[in-house]
């Protein structure tokens, strides 16, 4: 302790045997390296750096007085001038899902999503104020203008995409929440709004599905009906051709048998006037042929005509 004391005391001397030239020349230091330390905080405080894909925003007693957007280096005045980021980008807000009533009184759960990005930043601060709040103004936008045109059709139309009458909904209202956020000047802009699902509540869902479970039958069955009608038609049609083609096949038949018969006849008659002996004959071989089998017996006089031919006698 003493020792301490003894130390103390040596260096108190020591300041005490200090001149006065000396003592100013060391605050004079002393405040030239408090006076640089601050300018170079200073200095350092007033530049600021531009990121790609960002805007920065200055302002001035919470007026924007300019927006930085190219990548860099930027000055600012310290203390007086405050930063605000943003981003330079498109971005996905997936909007909270909600319930609406269809024209027809039945309730809806609609879920969807928004691209947009910050065209204005100066807008969107000035009226806005941050990303959230422009993020919350555009979803109230949205399920407003989705609401007003799904509330104006009926349940069927909504979710029957053969018989819908709602055309391109996405763009209708993209094209009008745009419209509202011109008109409040937030400074952002919708590139596309899609709706993700629309479900029904939970009391409501089996019932429907009952009954788009009917509906389906009963196309079904009418869908089967037209087949089974389309199916008898078509066989009525090929019997009735069958029968016409059959009908004309047979009687162009008997018209070509009747020709051949004719013209066989004339032959006949041509060929047996040549040679009357032969056609004699040959209706008696003909007429062999229908009276004697194997077991005809025939008994005919020995010195008849039919008796030589059937010996083998000739004239």
């Amino acid at each position: 302790m003493k020792r301490v004391i003894q130390m103390a005391d040596s260096n108190v001397y020591e300041m005490n045997k200090l001149t006065p030239k000396q003592v100013k020349r060391y605050v004079k230091i002393g405040l030239i390296i408090l006076v640089t330390i601050i300018l170079i905080i200073i200095a350092l405080s007033s530049l600021f750096v531009v990121k790609e894909g960002e805007y920065k925003v200055v302002r001035q007693f919470g007026e924007v007085i300019r927006v930085e957007s190219e990548p860099g280096i930027k000055v600012r005045v310290p203390l007086l001038h405050s930063i605000t980021t943003l981003p330079n980008k498109k971005m996905v807000y997936d909007v909270m899902e909600r319930e609406i009533n269809t024209l027809d009184k039945k309730r809806m759960i609609i879920d969807n999503y928004a691209v947009w990005e910050i065209k204005n930043p100066g807008q969107m601060i000035s009226n806005a104020r941050t990303e959230i709040n422009a993020e919350s103004r555009m979803g109230e936008f949205i399920f407003s203008v989705i609401r007003s045109e799904l509330g104006s059709m009926n349940y069927d139309e909504i979710i029957n995409e053969e018989g819908s009458t709602r055309g391109d909904l996405n763009a209708r209202v993209t094209s009008r929440v745009n419209e509202l956020l011109d008109r409040d000047e937030y400074g952002i802009q919708v590139q596309d709004v899609r709706i993700k699902r629309t479900d029904l509540p939970d009391e409501n869902e089996q019932s429907v599905f009952n009954r788009m479970i009917s509906e389906r039958e009963s196309k079904a069955q009418e869908y089967l009906s037209q087949g089974e009608a389309a199916k008898k038609r078509i066989i009525a049609t090929a019997d009735r051709e069958v029968k016409e083609m059959l009908s004309k096949a047979n009687a162009d038949a008997e018209t070509i048998r009747a020709d051949g018969e004719a013209e066989a006849a004339n032959l006949y008659n041509n060929a047996f006037s040549k040679d009357e002996e032969f056609y004699q004959l040959y209706r008696t071989l003909e007429s062999y042929k229908k009276t004697i089998d194997e077991e005809t017996t025939i008994i005919i006089p020995q010195d008849s005509p039919y008796a030589n031919l059937l010996m083998g006698y000739l004239d």
